[in-house]
């Protein structure tokens, strides 16, 4: 059962200073660079997921959605953070593409080629994953529950994620961990 590190929309606009910024989302950037390390040093898959919304989509408020514009496609604030040390041969995953799409989890996106994340994931034998990046409460999250409905093994990176409310952050994590994730900081990590 292999293992693949995926970096939940470490984003621009998620960070501070954009347009949907995560308070102290920039923190979780050195912590992945370690595990980027580990995991690219052991041959195996790194692969980072996006927002990538058209201009207009049901998930912005002025389209009755409940947030800001941000991760417009191909624009600055939908680029990963500058300091985000992604591997060559990094997968990216895109989500939110239609117009009619949220894209809150990873699993409703799709490689830059058009293969869906699950399909990907097979194809590789990925088994388990160890997730981290911005938001605790939203996007991780629904990634985490959707990997786990799907049977993958799943890890969470408590040292590697930020949510948009402490609150709703704390019982995200709960949740999660109740579902039957596993919490995991990077010291456990050292010998993958």
């Amino acid at each position: 059962m292999a293992k693949a590190l995926l970096i939940v929309d470490v984003q621009n606009d998620f960070c501070p200073g954009g347009a949907l910024a995560v308070p102290g989302g920039d923190e979780v950037v050195s912590v992945l660079n370690s595990y980027i390390n580990i995991f690219s040093q052991n041959g195996l898959p790194v692969i980072a997921s996006r927002d990538w919304h058209p201009q207009k989509t049901i998930h912005f408020r002025e389209s009755g959605g409940g947030w800001p514009k941000h991760c417009l496609a191909g624009t600055p604030g939908a680029e990963f953070h500058p300091d985000l040390e992604l591997p060559q041969n990094v997968i990216i995953i895109s989500k939110g593409l239609s117009s009619q799409a949220e894209g809150y989890s990873v699993f409703d996106g799709e490689s830059e080629d058009g293969r869906v994340f699950l399909d990907l994931l097979r194809k590789l034998g990925v088994g388990q994953l160890y997730v981290g990046g911005l938001a605790t409460d939203f996007c991780v999250k629904h990634t985490v529950i959707d990997a786990l409905k799907l049977g993958f093994k799943v890890n969470l990176l408590t040292d590697a994620i930020k949510g948009v409310d402490p609150e709703n952050a704390k019982a995200a994590e709960v949740e999660m961990l109740a579902k039957g994730a596993k919490a995991v900081v990077l010291g456990q990590l050292s010998g993958s």
